[in-house]
């Protein structure tokens, strides 16, 4: 397993020892297989947190989404769930190891159909993807921008934009992410170049976008905001620049903004029927995750590292 130590650079995930755990009441215990990394975790790595919760208190163990096979239940647990391969979120410890107790009623059973690293890099950023798009709903021949369009959410909303019939518009942070969003069906630009929302607007022919799906904040999310009108949508879901968008301008001038509060409010009781969801629609063929690159679970500091450093494409997985 991987424990952080204390909170900075990513030599703080260090690999370590404990005793294996055992599932509590309503508790499951994952063989792991695979465990995803999160942007949001480095963010907790480093000791910043990007939404008003405490941080945990090091040492402990990090992670939250893990896939593998139920190996042992606890009290009040269906003994059924033995030998299947399931998915699960952790809760933000407990991840990056080769066994993870999860709650069973978070359990979504894997389809026959998918293998475990797909189904995990499905499960956090697919259920959010699959949530934030029900909540907008973009429509048809609607324009839609997805800023970091070549990660492992932004990938999912692209999919689920072009499945839509959506026009849609991946901003990324580098050339050679642009050739991820365009083979997904979708326009590209590279938000670093000073004239991308230039870029953007010659894309519309000089229309406005109907939605923006903002997951960068800073001075990225302030210039999307420029790109929206009255009538239109603005979604904040992250702020990878360390600062979430002021949306206030844009939404006092009629454009309806949805932050993180509400959508943890309106998605955070559903989220296991969303997951549940996402697999179901990567089962049918009609969403594909992206996995970009895979790491052995000691390399977890490696991992943060190249999510930092902005050079990973899709979802990063861990692989005990």
């Amino acid at each position: 397993m991987i424990w952080l130590t204390e909170f900075g650079a990513p030599s703080v995930l260090v690999p370590g020892e404990a005793p294996d755990p055992e599932p509590g009441d309503g508790q499951v215990l994952v063989d792991v297989e695979a465990a995803s990394v999160l942007f949001v975790e480095t963010q907790v790595r480093a000791g910043r947190s990007p939404i008003p919760l405490p941080l945990p208190t090091p040492p402990y163990v990090p992670g939250s989404g893990v896939g593998g096979v139920a190996s042992a239940v606890g009290p009040h647990v269906d003994p059924a769930l033995l030998g299947q391969r399931v998915l699960a979120s952790a809760g933000g410890t407990g991840g990056y190891a080769e066994k993870a107790v999860v709650a069973a009623d978070q359990v979504i059973p894997i389809p026959a159909e998918m293998s475990v690293p797909d189904a995990v890099a499905l499960l956090d950023d697919g259920r959010t993807a699959v949530g934030i798009f029900r909540l907008v709903a973009p429509k048809p021949d609607e324009w839609m921008l997805v800023e970091a369009a070549a990660g492992g959410l932004g990938s999912l909303l692209v999919q689920l934009g072009v499945n839509a019939g959506a026009k849609v518009i991946g901003a990324v942070g580098s050339d050679a992410k642009l050739p991820a969003v365009r083979a997904a069906g979708a326009e590209a630009v590279n938000y670093t170049q000073p004239d991308w929302t230039r870029q953007v607007r010659s894309l519309t022919g000089g229309a406005a976008v109907d939605v923006v799906f903002d997951c960068v904040g800073g001075e990225i999310g302030t210039a999307a905001t420029s790109l929206v009108e009255p009538g239109g949508r603005f979604v904040v879901y992250g702020a990878a620049s360390g600062e979430y968008t002021d949306t206030s301008v844009v939404a006092a001038q009629g454009v309806t903004v949805i932050g993180p509060q509400q959508m943890m409010g309106e998605l955070g009781p559903l989220m296991r029927g969303l997951g549940a969801a996402a697999l179901a629609e990567a089962a049918a063929g009609r969403l594909r995750p992206v996995i970009g690159q895979t790491f052995p679970l000691e390399r977890a500091a490696d991992a943060h590292a190249a999510i930092e450093a902005r050079t990973t494409v899709g979802k990063t997985l861990l692989l005990p």
